[in-house]
């Protein structure tokens, strides 16, 4: 993870902001945090990584991300579908 620190900041302090940010956004990968200290308070803005995700899709009747665990048939079934297209 990028820190930016625009002002002064001991480690310790960065350290802290950057941990509790972490603990905040569990599941989520902080890819750049920018701290800005104003007086008593911190500007804090975070920047996250792409999150990944699989396509789901309905075909033939089943709920699947990719096609590799259909047998033959099943795969028959999808080349014979009517695919439409949007206008």
């Amino acid at each position: 993870m990028k820190v930016n620190v625009i002002g002064e900041m001991t480690e310790e302090e960065i350290s802290q902001y950057v941990s509790r940010a972490e603990s905040i956004n569990k599941g989520k990968v902080i890819d750049e945090m920018t701290l800005r200290p104003d007086g008593d308070y911190v500007d804090i803005e975070y920047h996250f990584a792409p999150a990944n995700f699989e396509r789901i899709r309905r075909i033939t009747g089943y709920l699947v991300g990719t096609l590799d665990r259909f047998n033959n048939a099943k795969c028959a079934e999808v080349d014979d579908r009517v695919k439409h297209s949007v206008a």
